[in-house]
């Protein structure tokens, strides 16, 4: 049974404040940036309510295990915690774990919750990368001090900070020593998200701390690494693709193809969605099974 709080926001208020989005609006695609919003208290973000929705979702759209963990670490070294989902969840408070709930959104309720915020944002984004496609949503929780490793996602995204305290740290997007043109093409074929961590990288950073009622807006393949603070954290994460995410992953895709058959990669320029020749190319290629 979903646990309804006293403090949830009138479902017709503005997630976003005018402040928020102009401050989205002047980063938007290319850089992180702090944001605001008003989802503190949303019925549908307690810890009652997100132990029940997950353990009506499929295994397949859930990830957790033990959250102490280094900020480098291989994806067949991440250690379980011995729990179910749902105990998972319950008792985060003890059980120094860290949790995702993937496509929230497939559930009605959780789907509408996207739409209002993203509603927000949609004409800033239209203007700079055209419509927003593939929308998801995201719930990650973790136990105090949890660490979410150094990584890169594939989407345009805004982390949304409900319960507790963390630090985000953002690295720039596009530098080829934090993510290699090799690490990026085996991404877009199904590669994991976790990056090669060196500790010379940390000073390239930009960490965001962040309470309940801020954000971070991410950049598309920006790494970056989360540091829970000493409560239990939930954060909300929206995100969409693009047609200039679309086409910077096929123009990896094309890449690797390339590569594969020995034969010279081209750049993915700042604005891959102009690229139309070498993404017909590639869908040419892919459409043959060459």
């Amino acid at each position: 049974m979903t646990v309804h709080s006293p403090m949830a926001p009138a479902t017709d208020a503005p997630h976003f404040s005018d402040s928020a989005r102009a401050a989205f609006a002047a980063a938007y695609p290319d850089q992180p940036t702090k944001l605001t919003h008003q989802l503190v208290g949303h019925e549908l973000l307690t810890l009652d309510a997100l132990a029940t929705l997950a353990e009506r979702m499929p295994a397949s759209a859930v990830e957790y295990n033990l959250g102490k963990l280094p900020l480098g670490v291989r994806p067949e070294d991440t250690p379980s915690n011995g729990l179910s989902l749902g105990e998972t969840i319950r008792t985060i408070e003890s059980n120094g774990s860290w949790a995702v709930l993937k496509n929230v959104e497939r559930d009605p309720a959780y789907g509408a919750l996207l739409d209002a915020a993203l509603a927000e944002l949609e004409s800033i984004v239209a203007r700079s990368t055209g419509p927003m496609l593939h929308r998801e949503a995201f719930i990650f929780l973790t136990s105090p001090g949890s660490v979410t490793p150094f990584h890169m996602d594939p989407e345009h995204n805004i982390l949304l900070q409900i319960m507790g305290t963390k630090v985000m740290t953002v690295f720039p997007a596009r530098d080829e020593e934090l993510v290699p043109a090799q690490k990026s093409e085996e991404f877009h074929n199904g590669g994991h998200r976790n990056l090669i961590w060196q500790d010379g990288f940390k000073a390239r950073g930009t960490p965001f701390p962040l309470e309940p009622g801020e954000a971070v807006h991410v950049p598309v393949k920006a790494p970056h690494f989360v540091e829970n603070g000493p409560a239990v954290s939930i954060s909300l994460s929206i995100t969409w693709r693009s047609d200039r995410s679309v086409a910077e992953g096929e123009l990896h895709s094309f890449n690797a193809l390339l590569r594969k058959r020995g034969l010279p990669t081209g750049a993915v320029s700042e604005r891959p969605e102009q690229q139309g020749i070498r993404r017909f190319v590639y869908r040419v290629m892919r459409k043959l099974g060459v």
